[in-house]
């Protein structure tokens, strides 16, 4: 008989905002086996606690005097089960003048695609989103609509990303492909060593520019085409 898994599932969200100036809508998630988030809080804890960080994990937090702690925390998410995976969409392609084509239309759609397709019906799994504004149990409400067909989903609600560090930890992986592609366009001032240093080491795990297999669980985007 097989034995059912239960994994958490912590999203987050970045320049996902229509009219924000930044060229990318980016929501992603990490997630991690549920028998294993007691052990990964304390490592990280530890990471931490060795190079004297105290604050959230962020990455507008990354500079060069932090570049070593989130070089190691880069280091342990890829030797871990922990997996990311992030859906993009290139925000001058959506119309807002067509029918159901709005940014927060594709707000939804784009968590959909994010969820739908890793989800294994045979797991359970319990869904935190990083809360964000007055807004957000209007979102909650609609993504739980929107997810309901879906059983394996025990828990769907949000959390505050200061008491998260899976949530932290998606914030950070997030914002180094949303960073590299924001360069690719022009739309980044300025260089941060440290950032692209960080770039480069997720870079030795893959193509960061385009969709990747869906059999790439570890560390997976998908690059949604609108025209």
């Amino acid at each position: 008989m097989k034995t059912t898994k239960t994994f958490n599932i912590y999203c987050d969200e970045s320049t996902h905002l229509p009219h924000d100036g930044h060229p990318y809508m980016v929501l992603g998630y990490v997630s991690i086996a549920y028998n294993q988030m007691e052990m990964a809080k304390a490592q990280i804890k530890e990471i931490k606690e060795k190079h004297g960080y105290q604050g959230e994990l962020k990455w507008t937090n990354v500079h060069e005097a932090t570049f070593q702690m989130y070089n190691e925390l880069l280091d342990y998410f890829f030797m871990t089960d922990m997996n990311f995976r992030a859906v993009i969409v290139d925000k001058s392609q959506i119309d807002e003048s067509r029918p159901n084509y709005t940014s927060n239309d594709f707000y939804y759609r784009m968590y959909y695609q994010l969820l739908h397709y890793e989800m294994n019906l045979e797991n359970n799994y319990n869904v935190y989103l990083d809360i964000k504004d007055t807004s957000s149990a209007g979102k909650l409400h609609r993504l739980q609509d929107i997810l309901k067909w879906n059983a394996s989903i025990s828990k769907l609600q949000f959390v505050r990303s200061h008491e998260s560090c899976f949530v932290q930890m998606a914030d950070v992986i997030m914002g180094a492909v949303n960073y590299n592609l924001r360069r690719e366009k022009g739309d980044v001032q300025g260089r941060s060593l440290a950032k692209v240093k960080l770039v480069e080491k997720i870079k030795e795990h893959g193509d960061i520019t385009r969709t990747t297999p869906l059999g790439n669980r570890k560390f997976n985007l998908f690059f949604i085409k609108l025209k």
